[in-house]
């Protein structure tokens, strides 16, 4: 099953010429996570935005946090790609993940830059995008998707 999403992601990824391997959907990440070896989901949102607004119920090893921006002030987090190597190695099939989508993206790009070689986007990330009200939770995403979450 592991090797049909992993090649689905993949063929996504060159479908749409991604600049990283490819991209999951939110319940194919954690399938990903749940079949085991060498899979990591790493969350790129600040530490804020995981107290504030949830974050995902998957115990480590399987489920890290590596701040791509860091709060308050959102600039860019100097020690991304240092933090990154202590939780992953160059062949973990990491699965990018953040509030919906964007993030993550670059988070992919620039560990692939920088030589790591099964990068993946989670589509739509945590909470997806907003709704016509301006809420999000209820397009798309990891919550939407009913998939194991915890918090705010």
């Amino acid at each position: 099953m592991t090797t049909s999403i992993l090649a689905n992601a993949r063929q996504r990824g060159k479908d749409s010429a991604l600049p990283y391997a490819g991209a999951v959907t939110p319940t194919e990440a954690l399938s990903l996570i749940q079949a085991g070896g060498d899979v990591i989901l790493v969350d790129v949102r600040t530490n804020a935005e995981r107290d504030w607004v949830g974050r995902v119920a998957i115990a480590e090893p399987q489920h890290k946090a590596v701040q791509w921006n860091l709060y308050p002030g959102g600039t860019p987090n100097p020690d991304f790609l240092q933090q990154l190597s202590a939780v992953a190695g160059k062949d973990t099939v990491i699965l990018f993940l953040c509030r919906s989508g964007v993030r993550s993206r670059h988070a992919a790009k620039l560990a692939t830059e920088n030589g790591y070689t099964q990068c993946y986007d989670i589509l739509e990330g945590f909470e997806g995008d907003k709704d016509a009200d301006g809420h999000r939770k209820s397009v798309g995403g990891w919550c939407k998707a009913g998939l194991p979450w915890a918090g705010a």
